[in-house]
């Protein structure tokens, strides 16, 4: 992941970063609903009046980890549209992502308490879903791009990003279900070379 590259900035993204990691510790070790704006504050060694500068509420420290979502999500586009046109969309769209991914093998730990917290409390899903759908509609839209259809009106841009969301999905559950000894990596590469496969009945592939 790019730096920012200012002073202020670099400050501004090291407390978010340390908020939302405080935030993930705290509920990964208490409970969400036992953990106060107040603990992760303390935690982080900041004021609750700074958390809030930085989040709106406990859960979005959470679900929030890193400050520069739009910004990662215009560089996955600006990547997915500068691969070679040899490539199938689906390939180009896992490779601009992957940066991403290998993010989360980066803060193992603590996206493997994210997870955690996460399946514990149930109602987090749709807020997760929520913070999402910009970079999603962004994504969907360069697909539309790449392969001259219309994310409006044509179903394979859609199609194409759900399909490829899910296989990432369905990864980062695997290996939180094993605990990340094995490399998240090697999920998403099984994964999305079924989906490239067409999805054939196992064993006849």
């Amino acid at each position: 992941m790019n730096q920012p590259t200012g002073l202020r900035e670099r400050k501004k993204h090291a407390t978010h970063r340390t908020l939302a990691a405080a935030a993930v510790r705290l509920a990964a070790a208490h409970g969400l609903d036992h953990v106060t704006v107040e603990d992760i504050a303390g935690e982080a060694g900041v004021s609750p009046r700074t958390f809030f500068n930085y989040f709106a509420s406990k859960e979005d420290a959470v679900l929030m980890p890193y400050p520069d979502t739009e910004e990662r999500t215009r560089r996955s586009v600006e990547r997915f549209l500068a691969m070679p046109a040899h490539l199938s969309a689906l390939a180009a769209l896992v490779t601009a992502i992957r940066p991403d991914i290998e993010l989360v093998e980066a803060d193992r730990e603590e996206w493997l308490a994210r997870m955690s917290v996460i399946e514990a409390n149930p109602a987090l899903v749709s807020r997760v879903m929520a913070s999402q759908a910009d970079s999603n509609r962004a994504l969907v839209a360069a697909i539309a791009e790449r392969t001259g259809q219309d994310a409006e009106k044509d179903l394979f841009p859609s199609l194409l990003f759900g399909a490829v969301a899910n296989a990432m999905q369905v990864s980062v559950r695997r290996w939180h279900a094993v605990g990340g000894e094995e490399p998240l990596t090697e999920f998403i590469d099984q994964a999305c070379a079924v989906l490239t496969a067409g999805l054939p009945d196992p064993g006849k592939h």
